[in-house]
């Protein structure tokens, strides 16, 4: 599968993480990268640190918990670029919020990050991509998509969303030229995973996730899990009966 190349590029979640490697990824290969977050200072920092290099990042102030907002604004820098050919749909949001102590403002946060921001980074221009046959879409989801996971229904049923969103995303654009990518992540040192305070299986570096991710992407891929020892968990867990599951996770939860 032959490589693809990208003129422009759009990352949100940008300000740490994963979103900030990505964004320096495609700056060092050449891309015009536009990095979008909430945080303008970890955005002019990255900037800065792309400039040192001889790449070019533009920081762009966004919070895509406000779908309406995130939708113009994206279509305001596909205008101002000549067209974005690669959207990642990477920031995203989780607490741990158990049933039994369920809060709201918790559940409401991570919806509108994780399902309407995200479904709006995506949607923006995608039928503007369709419109000129050229372009590639990328959900950053979640190994936790696979079932409902312990203190975490809001995030896992979110990143489940993504999954099917991207996977009908896909089905409907084949032919068009536009690609569609689906990430499955397992445990990443991030700002996010730096909270859990249980024990993480198989955690990566973000840099070798970046690295992961970018070549997946780079390769078309329609969907790529890692690490493949996470992934494999999760395709045993996928399959189990649900009294079996329950107990199991229950067990690990306490």
């Amino acid at each position: 599968m032959a490589e693809t190349n990208y003129r422009t590029a759009l990352v949100t979640g940008a300000s740490s993480g994963i979103g900030r490697g990505l964004a320096l990824w495609y700056a060092r290969k050449g891309v015009k990268v536009y990095a979008a977050a909430r945080r303008r200072e970890n955005l002019e920092a990255l900037a800065q640190e792309a400039r040192a290099s001889g790449s070019h990042i533009e920081p762009v102030e966004l919070d895509i918990a406000d779908a309406d907002a995130t939708i113009a604004r994206i279509r305001e820098l596909d205008d101002a670029c000549g067209g974005l050919e690669l959207i990642i749909a990477n920031a995203g949001y989780g607490r741990e919020s158990s049933a039994k102590r369920i809060d709201w403002a918790t559940v409401k946060q991570t919806i509108d990050v994780n399902v309407s921001g995200t479904a709006a980074t995506l949607s923006a221009v995608l039928p503007r991509m369709v419109e000129r046959k050229k372009g590639h879409v990328v959900g950053v989801a979640s190994l936790a998509a696979i079932r409902g996971m312990p203190r975490s229904g809001a995030y896992s049923a979110s990143k489940a969303f993504l999954s099917i969103f991207m996977e009908s995303l896909r089905v409907d654009l084949r032919g068009t030229g536009v690609g569609v990518t689906c990430l499955y992540p397992g445990f990443v040192k991030s700002e996010m995973t730096a909270q859990n305070k249980y024990t993480m299986p198989f955690l990566l570096e973000t840099e070798d996730a970046v690295e992961l991710m970018a070549r997946a992407i780079q390769r078309g891929e329609a969907e790529y899990a890692f690490p493949w020892q996470m992934a494999g968990v999760g395709s045993v867990l996928k399959y189990l009966p649900n009294a079996v599951y329950d107990r199991l996770v229950r067990r690990k939860a306490r």
